[in-house]
């Protein structure tokens, strides 16, 4: 997209950037269709997303394959309008004026094809009602659940 002004920025943040921050960024991205901004990070960045998520969003569709562990910084929360943390509580940096939610949902590191479904739709519910809410004329593709 060329110009962005206007355009939401949300980053979603987890302490490794491995798992609930990626899911939740992919899965925006996806639905979002351009109207949003979707961006990841972590507090204590990891070396890679965690390869059981990876799969599961892949069976699912969509593609993890890109997504690479960043740091979170001061910087890229003054940029957006919004931070969804995700288990990083007070290592989050605050900016003043960006609207803050805080999502407590499972660590899928290390966890069954099961387990990270269940995390993956708990969020899926979560990021489908935050784009509505940010975007209120968009219309929502079918969740990527629908058929799984």
């Amino acid at each position: 997209m060329s110009d962005t002004s206007g355009t939401p920025q949300i980053v979603f943040a987890c302490v490794r950037n491995g798992g609930r921050s990626v899911i939740s960024r992919v899965l925006a991205e996806h639905y979002a269709g351009g109207r949003v901004l979707a961006l990841s990070a972590g507090t204590q960045p990891g070396d890679h997303v965690h390869p059981e998520v990876a799969a599961v969003l892949e069976k699912l569709g969509l593609d993890a394959s890109r997504e690479r562990p960043e740091l979170l910084t001061r910087d890229t929360v003054a940029a957006s309008t919004m931070a969804i943390t995700l288990g990083c509580g007070e290592e989050c940096p605050y900016v003043p004026g960006v609207t803050y939610v805080d999502w407590p949902v499972a660590d899928p590191g290390g966890r069954d094809e099961e387990t990270v479904r269940a995390i993956i739709a708990d969020l899926d519910g979560r990021v489908r009602a935050l784009l509505v809410e940010l975007v209120p004329d968009l219309e929502l593709p079918p969740s990527v659940l629908a058929d799984a």
